[in-house]
């Protein structure tokens, strides 16, 4: 199912309604000259559904002037509604009788609903509830946001964002008639690209959340997929399937704008792998997960990294299992920060409460933990 979701506003009275115009779509289409962007766009889209939303004092009236022939088709009815567009003062119960009309004439599903002005928070919820209300769930939904009031576009992309969350819609367009009073001509031009760049900027709170740079893999194409892989080798704790992985990722990315504006920041969060050395792979870790507030994680990476440093101090593997336990149970009976880190590494993974009352009390809060954590990779992680 494919809804267009439209706004009617009120152009002033000297105007004598919405302008005539060509519509020029981005293919080069052109319709022919009227003012009401909303009849073209659905015979291009095909659209099963047209939902057209204004305000009590919105133009209604010119929707069944001019454009369409409706001949003297509920000639009362669209008298009474003229009154009221001329009072502001429109009611559903003027709109009603009337989207028959429209739905013999487009050949579709014709809904005229009320919104309020969305002049506060109130009113501009409200708007949403609406919407919810019109959309399906997983609707293929259109917005055109050519006619309606000027901050009104704002809020369509914050609708288009609230509808495909809520709804899981299909936000498939984003357009607007952009009039151009120089030439007397309105390229069409379709804005969904936004969306796009919100995508990135919620990837970027998640990421700064919780660390995961999986969350980019839907953005990046053949270089998300492999982000993604990386990440799950990083959080199972495996970092050098994890650098393997991501040292080719950027080769493999396309063109993209939204990419160009955010690569920095990104490749800013992902340098933990470019030493050459898996201790200070692992330390970075440490410390990142720690700055995340993954607590678990990030004694994890500790207690590797500071394995692998004691590994690389006595000149053996730091990939060799035994070598690392063995250093494991050697510093464990030798360090007490060393054996601190390990119990609250237990503690946590286990869920289970302490038998140390000291390893204990640097569970007692967020605040002490974190601090404990800080202290503990100064003194065996380094600078």
């Amino acid at each position: 199912m494919t809804t267009l979701i439209t706004f009617l506003g009120r152009a002033s009275k000297n105007e004598g309604g919405y302008r005539t115009t060509v519509y020029t779509f981005p293919d080069g289409y052109r319709t022919e000259p009227l003012a009401f962007f909303g009849w073209p766009l659905q015979r291009r889209l095909g659209a099963d559904r047209l939902v057209i939303l204004g305000t009590p004092g919105s133009m209604w009236d010119h929707l069944f002037e001019g454009d369409l022939d409706l001949g003297d088709q509920a000639e009362a009815d669209r008298l009474a509604l003229v009154a009221a567009v001329e009072a502001k003062q429109v009611e559903e119960g003027h709109l009603r009788p009337l989207a028959p009309l429209l739905e013999a004439k487009l050949g579709c599903r014709v809904i005229l609903s009320l919104i309020p002005y969305c002049r506060d928070q109130a009113e501009q919820v409200a708007l949403l509830r609406i919407l919810a209300a019109t959309v399906r769930r997983r609707d293929t939904v259109h917005l055109d946001v050519t006619h309606g009031f000027r901050h009104l576009p704002m809020l369509a992309l914050l609708a288009a964002l609230y509808l495909r969350q809520v709804k899981e819609a299909d936000i498939a367009g984003i357009w607007y008639g952009s009039y151009d009073p120089d030439t007397g001509q309105a390229p069409v031009l379709e804005l969904s690209g936004l969306l796009r760049l919100a995508d990135w900027l919620q990837a970027m709170a998640v990421y700064d959340r919780d660390g995961d740079y999986g969350v980019f893999a839907s953005l990046l194409g053949e270089g998300g997929e492999a982000l993604a892989t990386a990440a799950f080798f990083e959080r199972t704790t495996n970092p050098v399937k994890a650098r393997q992985t991501l040292s080719g990722w950027r080769d493999r990315i396309q063109g993209d704008p939204a990419y160009d504006l955010f690569r920095d920041e990104l490749h800013q969060r992902l340098q933990w792998w470019k030493p050459t050395d898996r201790a200070e792979w692992e330390a970075a870790l440490a410390r990142r997960y720690l700055e995340h507030h993954d607590y678990l994680r990030a004694t994890v990476y500790g207690l590797e990294a500071a394995i692998s440093r004691r590994v690389k101090r006595s000149g053996g593997d730091l990939n060799d299992f035994d070598a690392r336990e063995t250093v494991r149970h050697e510093w464990r009976q030798q360090d007490a920060d060393f054996r601190l880190l390990g119990d609250l590494r237990n503690a946590m993974a286990h869920g289970v409460r302490p038998s140390d009352r000291r390893v204990g009390s640097h569970l007692a809060s967020e605040a002490v933990l974190a601090e404990t954590l800080e202290n503990l990779f100064e003194r065996l992680l380094g600078a």
